[in-house]
């Protein structure tokens, strides 16, 4: 039977409930403090729109730094919250081939929010979605005296990223996402500095504007949502990649009965692409690399608009509270290709998703009967594995290790549940811990590109 999001027997939920903390049963709180980030704008990159949806869970621990390093950003206060303004719109962009096979799991709103500097005008606005799983602000506009910054939060303060005024002073346009808040409700504050250039005369030009926001679904939203897993050229196969009944588990279930597979599952992140869609990508070899699939993003303005969330895992199995998940920007697109659906991608800041550790490729053929496991965020939920927990593999084993793709032979088979969101996860041999395939397709059986053969094609790059 098929497993809708959120509601598998046993899953971890997380609320959006007040009262509702942050899980402290293992996190990384001793050795990152309350983060910032900073506007992700490469030189010479041009910024793609957002997409159309998207869903995240809500979490509730601190997030994590974005490019900049961490410092202290004075938590807000007390605010009312408030309704979504009557004058909001929902906004769906056309899909393309690309976005056809992402996952969705929010949607964009129009806004029309401004921080003014005349008197009278706001330097406080809150966003409060109830329900949602993640609220993301757009910017079409940031005239700021040099000195003065913004901070986007949660209410208490323990998710917080500061943005500070262009170096430039700019009254025009511009085309700036936020990182993504998770929860419902975020808080937007502008902080004054003084006026030491005299800029008082150009106050009525000045002013920061939010035109959009990109809301996750509620968890009743997304069950609404069709699965977008493609599945294998010529086969229709069911759109259920749940194969039977569900044999996955959150990942934390793993931690005592099967910890290669748990630690393992910490390579893995959510990738919230263009604010309102999914995938699932994974840390390969050593270095900044990151894997996900063709279909996912191909470009390094898309990876630039995409967040990587690392440690999106529930706290307890079975329980409420999630792990606080550690988000950095995409950066780079390094390598693609489409018949092997592929992108190699780096990170930024780096540095702070290293202790996640990461995954190697087989480069051994797989074999039939190999026994498997797959990390993984389906549908936009925390972390789960299908493959029992240190038993026999059951359906999750190597069904044909010839199985055709894009390509005759480019593929492994097997049965492993997945659901839409689970593209670009590993397929690991619980022989060797080693990603025997890169999954992309769903239909039962489901299947990924053969481990070796990207060993092969990315040889040198990784």
């Amino acid at each position: 039977m098929r497993r809708k999001a959120g509601v598998a027997a046993g899953a971890c939920v997380a609320l959006v409930l007040t009262g509702v903390a942050g899980a402290t049963a293992w996190s990384y709180a001793g050795d990152e403090g309350r983060p910032v980030g900073t506007w992700h704008e490469p030189p010479g990159v041009a910024r793609t729109p957002v997409a159309a949806e998207q869903k995240a869970e809500p979490a509730a621990e601190p997030q994590v730094a974005d490019r900049t390093e961490a410092a202290t950003v004075p938590p807000p206060a007390d605010n009312k919250n408030t309704e979504p303004p009557a004058a909001e719109g929902r906004r769906h962009l056309p899909e393309s081939a690309t976005t056809a096979n992402r996952q969705r799991v929010g949607e964009l709103l129009s806004v029309n929010k401004l921080l003014g500097y005349l008197t009278g005008a706001p330097k406080r606005e809150t966003f409060r979605y109830p329900g949602a799983s993640y609220v993301k602000l757009h910017f079409s506009r940031m005239a700021m005296r040099p000195g003065d910054y913004l901070t986007v939060s949660n209410p208490d303060g323990t998710e917080s990223y500061r943005y500070d005024a262009p170096k430039t002073l700019n009254t025009g346009t511009i085309d700036k996402w936020a990182m993504s808040i998770t929860g419902d409700t975020a808080i937007l504050e502008m902080h004054r500095a003084g006026d030491p250039l005299g800029l008082s005369s150009l106050l009525g030009r000045m002013g920061v504007d939010v035109d959009q926001v990109a809301r996750g679904f509620s968890r009743t939203e997304q069950r609404r949502q069709p699965e977008r897993q493609p599945t294998a050229p010529g086969r229709t196969g069911r759109e259920e990649s749940v194969c039977g009944s569900d044999t996955s588990a959150d990942a934390v279930c793993y931690r005592s009965g099967d910890p290669v597979a748990y630690t393992k599952s910490k390579a893995i992140a959510r990738l919230l692409i263009n604010g309102t869609e999914l995938c699932t990508g994974w840390r390969v070899g050593p270095n900044n690399r990151m894997l996900t699939n063709n279909h996912c993003f191909t470009t390094t303005s898309e990876a630039y608009d995409t967040e990587v969330w690392f440690n999106y895992q529930c706290a307890t199995c079975g329980g409420y509270n999630v792990f606080r998940p550690t988000k950095v920007w995409g950066d780079k697109v390094l390598a693609t290709e489409h018949v092997y659906d592929y992108t190699l991608f780096s990170v930024a800041n780096f540095a702070a998703v290293k202790k996640f550790g990461y995954l190697n490729l087989d480069a051994a053929r797989p074999a039939k009967g190999q026994q498997l496991y797959v990390p993984q965020h389906p549908a936009g939920e925390p972390t789960r594995i299908a493959g029992t927990l240190g038993e026999r593999a059951g359906n999750c084993s190597v069904e044909n290790p010839s199985y055709t793709g894009y390509a005759a032979n480019s593929d492994v088979s097997y049965f492993c549940d997945t659901e839409g969101g689970s593209s670009g996860s590993p397929v690991l041999s619980r022989a060797t811990n080693k990603v025997v395939a890169l999954h992309h397709f769903g239909g039962c059986p489901n299947s990924g590109v053969r481990g070796d053969l990207l060993a092969s094609r990315l040889r040198g790059r990784l």
